[in-house]
C-alpha cells in the first residue's frame, strides 16, 4: 500500500503534463506542422542529394529525426513561455527566421539533386536578398 501514493502521484502529473502539451499542440498545430514539413522536406532532399553525390549515409538520414524532435522540443518551450509571459511575439521572433533558413536549405538541396535548375535557383535567391534587413 505504501507504493500506491507515489505511482498515483507520478501518473498524475505525467497525464498533467501530456494533455498540457496536448492542448499546446492542438493551439498552434499549424506551427508544429510548419516545423515538422519543412525539416522533413529539407531533410528528404538532403539525402536525396546527398545519396547522388556521396551515397546513403544512415547518420545522416537519422540527423533529420534528431532535428525535428530537436525543433519541436525548442517551438513547445517557446510557445509555453509565450503563454506564462502572454508575449506573443516570441514564436515569430526564433522559429521564422530557423524557417526560413530550412526553406533556403531545401532549396538548395533540391537543385543539388537536380531538381531545380541553377538559374531558378539564383533568381530565387536574389529574390530572397532583396527582402534582407
Amino acid at each position: 500500500m505504501k507504493t500506491h501514493i507515489p505511482i498515483t502521484c507520478g501518473t498524475t502529473l505525467l497525464a498533467f503534463a501530456l494533455s498540457y502539451f496536448q492542448i499546446l499542440v492542438i493551439e498552434n498545430a499549424e506551427q508544429f506542422l510548419a516545423v515538422i514539413s519543412v525539416m522533413f522536406l529539407d531533410g528528404t532532399l538532403g539525402i536525396i542529394a546527398g545519396s547522388k553525390i556521396e551515397g546513403f549515409k544512415t547518420h545522416k538520414a537519422l540527423g533529420v529525426l534528431r532535428n525535428t524532435v530537436l525543433w519541436i522540443i525548442i517551438l513547445a518551450t517557446i510557445l509555453i513561455v509565450e503563454r506564462g509571459f502572454s508575449v506573443g511575439f516570441l514564436s515569430e521572433t526564433f522559429v521564422l527566421p530557423f524557417i526560413v533558413f530550412q526553406l533556403i536549405s531545401a532549396l538548395k538541396n533540391a537543385n543539388r539533386a537536380g531538381y531545380i535548375k541553377n538559374e531558378l535557383l539564383t533568381t530565387i535567391m536574389k529574390k530572397v536578398d532583396q527582402h534582407k534587413l
